[in-house]
């Protein structure tokens, strides 16, 4: 006999409302949340470009080629420093120590021009197998001065003792004269919010500062390479992303969640 025609309608939708169902049902968009419940929707295809516009200083630029971007900085801080003494630039930027720590001593380093070039993925991604962070320059931030890691020397020597040397921006010149940050940059908070942007290390992972959704971020918060994925002012759908917090490390933990690119100094 033959079907009545409105039956066959119904089961050629039926069909394709099951088939749409089992589509969506394979998408891997879900992720883990902050605490570890399924609900954060992202996608793992991150994509750091809408962000380079935020690196903005004299002294600093970038240049995109293929799937990475090329930094190249000066590495001069844009703010006042105690390390400016007996530079070129003493008179505009020179100023005294004006911190809260009382055992502030000022090396015997000051502040020089230097060449770094940072070329990092615009397309980051979690790698196989994780890289340590060396000792130097692990990534830029948003005003073109590098960041360190959480030690002070070789053999993973803590900073208890140079964090002694930190001006009132948390920062200091090395041996050759080049400026970073291990610590929050506090000249950045302080100008742009503690929840903002700073910059990215090596791997193309952004760095936030030690404020997230209007809460101090922990290190208990983060993984052990001092970071998580959710979602954030620049990143809506969710990224994988680094906090400086107030406690060793703060900024990156055991080595970079994706693959570092090349650092030249």
């Amino acid at each position: 006999m033959k079907k009545p025609q409105s039956i066959s309608i119904f089961f050629t939708f039926f069909s394709l409302f099951v088939f749409a169902c089992l589509a969506c049902s394979n998408d891997d968009d879900t992720i883990a949340g902050n605490n570890g419940d399924e609900g954060t929707i992202t996608s793992t295809d991150y994509d750091i470009s809408p962000i380079l516009t935020k690196f903005n200083a004299a002294g600093l630029s970038y240049e995109i080629s293929g799937n990475n971007v090329i930094f190249t900085t000066n590495n001069l801080p844009d703010h006042k420093s105690p390390y400016y003494l007996d530079t070129e630039w003493e008179t505009e930027l020179y100023e005294p120590y004006t911190g809260s720590n009382t055992n502030f001593t000022l090396n015997p380093n000051r502040i020089a021009e230097q060449n770094i070039t940072i070329t990092v993925p615009i397309h980051p991604a979690e790698a196989t197998t994780k890289e340590a962070t060396a000792l130097g320059a692990m990534g830029i931030a948003i005003n073109g001065v590098v960041f360190y890691n959480q030690y002070a020397g070789p053999n993973n020597q803590p900073l208890t003792s140079e964090i002694n040397s930190f001006d009132q921006y948390l920062g200091h010149p090395q041996q050759q004269g080049g400026y970073h940050y291990h610590q929050e940059p506090k000249y950045l908070t302080s100008k742009f919010g503690e929840d903002t942007f700073l910059g990215i290390l090596a791997d193309g992972f952004p760095v936030y500062g030690p404020i997230e959704n209007g809460e101090e971020v922990s290190n208990a918060d983060l993984d052990e390479y001092h970071g998580h994925t959710s979602a954030t002012t620049d990143f809506p759908n969710g990224i994988y992303h680094y906090h400086i917090t107030s406690e060793d490390p703060y900024i990156n933990g055991n080595g970079f969640f994706g693959t570092p690119g090349n650092i030249t100094n």
